[in-house]
Order: C-alpha cells, then structure tokens, then sequence
C-alpha cells in the first residue's frame, strides 16, 4: 500500500504503466511467499521441540511466545534462528515502508497549494498511523524475553496487535467523511 500511494503521488502519470496487473500480482506474492515461509519456520521449529508438562497456553490464540514456555528443549539456537529471520522479514517491511513514506512526503511538501498537501497527507497519514501502531505494539509483543513476561501483560498486547489495527482502520477512514464528522461534532457538542 506504501508503494501504490508512493507512484500516486510521486509519479502520477505514470502509475497506469507501474501498477499494472502484473506489478500487484509480484506484491501481492511476494508478501504470501514471505507469510509463507515464516509459517514454514515457526511451524518446523514447533515440531523439533518436545513439550513436556502441562499444555495449557495463556493466551487466545497459540503464539509462538506462549509455545516456547512449554517446552522442556533448549530451543536457544532456533529461537535465535527464527528471531533473526523476523527480525529481517521486520526490518525490510519498516525500511520500504519509510523510504516510500519520506518520498511522498518530500513530494507533498513541493506541492504549492495548501488544500493539496492537506488532501494529500489526509489520504496518506491514515495509513501511516494504522501501520506504525500495527509495527509497534507487534515489536514490544514479540522482542521483549518470553521468560520474564506477565501473562496479563501477554494477552494486553495480543490483543492490542491483533485487534486495535483492524478496529482502527474504518474508524480512521470513516473520519474522513464529512457527514461523519458532522455527526461526531454534534455528538461531542463541538464546533
């Protein structure tokens, strides 16, 4: 989505030609591969560790956190092994998404008209906003030692991760629409 709002703004008469079928068909892969072979990684990792104990995790959902307190294997070397490929899959999403960003925003700030930069940033900063909450609420999750972490600390940011971005993203949109803004302002008594 970065990339779609970089060659809007950025190049806009060629974005017909660069986000062609063919150019969101390699996107739309490359992120499934990527998804994919994490998978892959957790899953293989999952299955070379034995458990030993109880099999009650303490969480909605089973998070690979959660699993590694279960195990009775050292899983030092493949944990270290997966955390630095996420790491890597992490980094490489943060550094695209902030080199498009800071693009469009030098775009943005060439524009003469202020009612385009704010056109212009309105469209642009929802996005931003929804994935920077998504990129840090997820790295707090999952960089922080599983061993020294709450369980009540756990499933705040299990569920502020997996449900606070998706619940935001309509709520972010809709304020975009006049009708909704005028509904919020006579609600909250506001002018």
């Amino acid at each position: 989505m970065a990339y779609d709002r970089y060659v809007a703004i950025c190049q806009p008469l060629h974005y017909e030609t660069i986000m062609n079928s063919r150019a969101c068909v390699q996107m739309a892969a490359g992120a499934w591969i990527s998804g994919i072979l994490y998978t892959v990684l957790h899953t293989g990792n999952m299955f070379a560790l034995t458990f030993c104990g109880g099999n009650m995790v303490d969480q909605f959902f089973c998070e690979i956190p959660q699993l590694l307190k279960l195990t009775c294997s050292d899983s030092y070397l493949s944990e270290v092994g997966v955390l630095a490929f996420s790491i890597c899959l992490f980094l490489g999403c943060f550094i695209f998404i902030t080199v498009s960003y800071v693009q469009i925003f030098k775009s943005v700030l060439r524009i003469p008209s202020e009612q385009g930069r704010h056109k212009t940033f309105s469209t642009c900063l929802p996005h931003l906003i929804v994935v920077s909450l998504f990129f840090c609420i997820s790295s707090f999750a999952y960089l922080k030692p599983t061993s020294s972490s709450s369980s009540a600390l756990d499933l705040l940011m299990a569920v502020l991760y997996s449900v606070l971005p998706p619940i935001m993203n309509p709520i972010i949109y809709s304020m975009r629409n006049k009708e909704m803004k005028a509904a919020l302002r006579r609600l909250t008594g506001c002018r």
